[in-house]
């Protein structure tokens, strides 16, 4: 019975990751193939060359998503979890604080998420407005309604994230599977009529390729790689439904699936030249145009509400370590923690998106933007995991090079393709990731001045408690919990209650929230409790970048160590700080006036770790960096 309970749970988690994990590279049959043949790239529509496209597009498929993301960097997991900026916690712990190596890891791995954002914008446009661009098939007289039509569609999808995904995202996996199954059904029917791109399977066809054109093959690198977008997504959506879903979805249904489609579009492309105007929606002929369209934009749809949960998946993890300011998380879901909305970062993309799609136009013009963001996280992937099994695992450092090098080689060979297409449109997500880098760079070095120099200010609790308790000051009923920071000494809201009220209430709880660089921190080690006599109480919370930071529910937790709480007779002194910049010194000038407006307009404390506003009391502070 235990048995069949776990094949019914693998079931479940491996259509859930068919729904959610391969949305992104499931949809790049819609442009992968029209791209590689597109007059752009100057590649010769010949039998030859669609020989080794194929193979190059089905090896690729293997070598770098099958072996590299599904085999290999599945097992680099940090704690069970996965995704850029896990990988770079654990690739520092790895090579130990005390390390030379911590802050080009960290570097690489601000630059990596930074990338991620970039991607994260591009792959909406793209897969909806390739979708739709399926209209122009059918009939020319839809041209100027694609991109008004792929707007709406993005709207809508973006207008309903507060929502949730908990109502429609039980269908994602059936809808995808579907998917996957008109792929390969489109791919047999059009092998069947042209058996002959069997050959592709031939290795020797890619070779033959890179060797014979050298220059066009290596453009037309930056097209193949759309085939493989989305591979990141296997390593990041791991913490939600574990690494055996995920290899066995790729390995029984998406695998076979864009194998087939590719060699499908090959062996049309041998029987109908014409075709390659747009392979996908000509492989059953004109009836199948419309379904085709309904379908293929329902599932860029679901490939691009993966891609927003991801977002905002990152942007809170990147606010847990300390990368980005505070913001307004709305919870979707009583049930799953993961189903998180944070509108700043909604909006905000939704308008660089709607950028992207009016610029651009056409999913020939967005496919010269994408392949950089993408490469670029896979050589970044590449990089921190060497660090990871050479410091972490302690594998033969023999080994660790010969296998990261193999890896490196390809990545650098596809980024360097896409680096030529950066004046076609790669400067977009370039520019992207640029501006998120600097951002996270400010935020984080800005929080590093605060703590200096709050630490320079700083007077010792413990010294300031035993003179306080000398000459003991009125109290009054209640708890009253002031948030402390790691470098303060005495909250500054606790002076200013003192010294404006000249009380103290007759229990007192100094709590300080410590940010792990590790997914999730157990229970039995999350609080920390200190008696500091005179009933005073210092509590320590270590949270984890997927904890879900909850002040209510930590004090509930106390009880088990003797602490208890009565709600409503308990105050949170929360100390709001004014960042003031004091020119020369620091940072530049500029990136002083960026830290001052992110913390002005950063969620208040007591939204963030949910407490009830009607307990808290804010004091107000100055801070120079």
């Amino acid at each position: 019975m235990a048995n069949q309970h776990t094949k019914s749970s693998l079931i479940g988690l491996t259509l859930a990751a068919i729904g959610i994990v391969y949305g992104d590279i499931g949809t790049s049959p819609l442009y992968t193939m029209k791209e590689v043949f597109s007059a752009e790239h100057g590649l010769p529509l010949t039998e030859a060359n669609i020989f080794g496209v194929v193979s190059l597009i089905l090896w690729g498929l293997f070598i770098i998503v099958a072996v590299k993301y599904v085999t290999l960097i599945l097992r680099a997991d940090n704690r069970g979890e996965g995704g850029i900026m896990a990988l770079t916690a654990l690739a520092l712990e790895s090579v130990g604080k005390s390390s030379r190596w911590q802050f080009l890891l960290l570097i690489l791995g601000l630059f990596g998420a930074a990338l991620f954002y970039g991607d994260g914008v591009i792959t909406p446009a793209i897969s909806v407005l390739s979708a739709i661009e399926g209209l122009e098939v059918a009939t020319p007289a839809f041209n100027p309604y694609v991109v008004p039509i792929t707007l709406v569609v993005l709207i809508g999808l973006y207008s309903v994230q507060s929502k949730g995904t908990a109502g429609i995202g039980k269908w994602f996996g059936p809808i995808m599977l579907i998917w996957f199954f008109a792929l390969a059904a489109m791919g047999l029917y059009n092998i069947i009529r042209s058996p002959v791109i069997l050959g592709a399977l031939n290795p020797w066809h890619a070779v033959h390729f890179l060797m014979e054109y050298r220059w066009l093959a290596f453009l037309a690198l930056g097209a193949v790689v759309l085939a493989f977008t989305g591979a990141e997504a296997l390593y990041a959506d791991m913490g939600h439904f574990g690494s055996k879903p995920i290899r066995v979805a790729w390995f029984m249904i998406v695998f076979p699936a864009l194998g087939l489609n590719y060699l499908g579009q090959g062996a049309l492309l041998l029987t109908n030249p014409a075709a390659v105007s747009n392979p996908f929606y000509q492989q059953l002929g004109a009836w199948s145009v419309y379904p085709l369209v309904v379908l293929s934009a329902v599932a860029t749809v679901i490939a691009s509400q993966a891609t927003i949960s991801g977002t905002f998946s990152m942007t809170k993890q990147a606010i847990s370590l300390g990368l980005l300011p505070r913001m307004n998380i709305v919870h979707t879901s009583s049930n799953e923690i993961g189903q998180i909305y944070i509108p700043a970062v909604n909006w905000l993309q939704l308008a660089v998106v709607i950028a992207a799609v009016v610029g651009f136009s056409s999913s020939s013009n967005l496919a010269s933007a994408y392949g950089i963001a993408v490469t670029g996280t896979m050589l970044v992937t590449s990089l921190l995991t060497f660090f990871v099994i050479r410091y972490g695992w302690k594998l033969n450092p023999v080994l660790c090079f010969v296998a990261t090098g193999f890896f490196l080689t390809i990545d650098f060979a596809f980024f360097s393709a896409n680096v030529l297409k950066i004046i076609h449109g790669g400067w977009f997500p370039l520019v992207l990731g640029i501006t998120m880098f600097t951002v996270m760079v400010t935020w984080k070095r800005g929080r590093e001045l605060v703590f200096e120099n709050l630490k320079k200010h700083a007077i010792p609790l413990e010294d300031f408690l035993s003179s306080l308790f000398i000459s003991l000051p009125t109290r009054v009923a209640g708890t009253a919990i002031f948030l402390r920071g790691e470098a303060d000494g005495v909250p500054h809201a606790l002076l200013h209650n003192l010294s404006h009220n000249k009380i103290i209430h007759d229990r007192v709880v100094f709590l300080t929230l410590h940010n792990k660089e590790i997914p999730w921190v157990p229970m039995a080690d999350r609080i920390k409790i200190t008696d500091l006599s005179h009933e005073c109480y210092q509590i320590d919370v270590n949270y984890g970048f997927k904890d879900e930071p909850d002040i209510p529910k930590v004090l509930e937790q106390c009880a088990a160590q003797g602490l208890k709480f009565e709600p409503m007779e308990t105050s949170y002194f929360i100390a709001r700080q004014t960042i003031i910049s004091r020119p020369g010194s620091g940072m530049a000038f500029w990136r002083e006036m960026l830290f001052v407006a992110m913390s002005r307009n950063a969620s208040d404390a007591a939204d963030y770790y949910q407490i009830p506003p009607n307990r808290v009391i804010e004091v107000g502070s100055q801070v120079e960096i």
